[in-house]
Parts: structure tokens; sequence; C-alpha cells
């Protein structure tokens, strides 16, 4: 959706995609702009774990507790059941689920597995952004005026390029643009959290590859979890952020984080929209 200042202030529906980095401030901004309730949020990772990948992540839970024999038994005897427990506020499931490639001992995933499930998340994002021109009838239908679509950071590692196609046929797409001082927040915060992540194919095997000869392993079994997040969330970032550009240059728009962060009232945000409209 390509529009200036003028039309896109005069849209009765106005319908946004955020493009960023996880942590960059798409949910801040979703929130400003959605507080008086008639703005429709559809969280991207939300629909993902609680839809595309619900009896992925049930399974996963039954079996960590089916290690436990305790809870083996309660499950075995249906004195128990297993929910995939994601809530708008809880994504922690889905994390989970992801996991983290290497040593098993130290919580690691083979790499087979691991693999196994980046391809079915990639599967379940993409079906999660197809299914947004529904959710916004869906909202008008509930009166709610107005649509926003927080989307994961993992949005510009789609391998299905129609998809841009179809949220900038339904939605404005707004790049959140990292600052380097807020790069630098969001590389600090994975230092110290290493979180699982989603890795597009050819960049997880080029990372494993080079980190097994920086640290002169052998094989993937071999890695520490969270030291092998540390060391390839870096480029990771460097990796997307000329994605989410190229994106954002075809499809949509680009504000900086650092004006974001200013924004105290939903006029702030729209006066930072007109902007990069202009």
């Amino acid at each position: 959706m390509k529009l200036n200042k003028a039309q896109f202030r005069a849209l009765a529906n106005k319908r946004i995609t955020l493009l960023g980095m996880s942590g960059v401030g798409k949910t801040h901004l979703a929130k400003l702009i959605g507080h008086n309730g008639d703005w429709f949020h559809f969280s991207g990772d939300f629909h993902v774990g609680a839809t595309h990948l619900k009896d992925e992540i049930v399974d996963n839970i039954a079996l960590k507790m089916r290690k436990d024999p305790w809870l083996k038994t309660l499950l075995n005897n249906n004195s128990i059941s297993v929910n995939s427990q994601v809530t708008f506020d809880n994504l922690e499931p889905i994390s989970t689920f992801l996991g983290k490639v290497g040593n098993p001992e130290e919580g690691g995933l083979p790499i087979d597995e691991f693999a196994r499930r980046q391809a079915l998340f990639m599967a379940a994002e993409m079906k999660a952004m197809y299914d947004v021109p529904a959710f916004i009838e869906h909202a008008l239908n509930q009166g709610q005026e107005h649509f926003i679509n927080d989307a994961g950071g993992s949005l510009c590692e789609l391998t299905d390029s129609r998809v841009y196609e179809v949220l900038a046929e339904h939605t404005l797409i707004l790049y959140i643009k990292t600052s380097n001082a807020n790069e630098k927040m969001l590389i600090d915060r994975a230092q110290k959290r290493p979180k699982p992540l989603y890795y597009q194919t050819e960049f997880l095997q080029w990372a494993l590859s080079d980190y097994l000869e920086e640290k002169k392993l052998s094989y993937v079994a071999q890695i520490d979890p969270d030291d092998f997040v540390r060391w390839v969330f870096p480029k990771l970032v460097a990796n997307r952020l000329p994605k989410y550009q190229a994106i954002a240059d075809q499809f949509g728009y680009t504000v900086s984080s650092d004006a974001l962060y200013q924004c105290k009232t939903t006029d702030d945000v729209f006066n930072l929209i007109d902007e990069a409209l202009d």
C-alpha cells in the first residue's frame, strides 16, 4: 500500500504491518496507537503459536513431561491435560519449541530435529501472514476500524516473496529501522539472555560451519547452545538489516527506532508516519 500523508490520514480503515527486529519497538508502537480499542492488534507470533504450531507445541510439552515418571503416569492415565499455554503476552512455548542447536546434555537439539522445527516455524509464519486479510475482515466485523499487524522479527526471512505482495496490498508496511545504539542494546540483551531464534537455512549452514571452525569443534553435538546464540546473534542482525530495508524500499516506508522511542502519544506516532510517507 503506497500512500502519501494526506491519503493515509483520510483512510476510514487504516491498516499497518510493522517490520523490524524483535525488541525494536513494534509492540510499543502498536500499543500506543491501539490503546483506545478501535485498533485490532494482530500478533504474528501469537497467531503462529496459538494456531499453526499449536499441535507441535503441545506435543513438545507432552514429550518433556513424559521424561518425568510421575507426570508420565498422570498423562497416561488422562489425569492431566496438556495445552500450548501460548497467550498474547506469553510466547515462551514457541521459543521452547524452536529450541537451540547443540549438545543435548546442555539442552541443545540435534541438527536434524532443529532443522525440522525451523522448517515448521517458517511454514507456520507464512500461513500466519497469509491470514492477515481474513483477520482484517474479522476486525471490521467486530467493529474495530483499524488493524495493525505486529509481525515477528523473522518476517524478512520468508521464502515465499508473494507474502510481501499480499501484505503490501492490504496494509501499509512500516519498517522500524534500528539505530546504532538500539542495535547495540539488542545485541547486549541477546548476550545476557540468549533465546531461541529462527535462522534462514543458508545462513544457518554458514554459521554452523564457521562456528565449528572457529571453536575447533568436529560436529554440531559439541556446540554449547547458549554460546552459539551469543556468537551468532550479531551476525544475524547484520544479515537481516539489509533484508528489512529491501522490503521497505520496494513495498513500504521506514521510520527510525530513535524517533519512535520519543513518541508518547497516538498523535506522536501518526506524525512520525506522516514524515515517512512524505
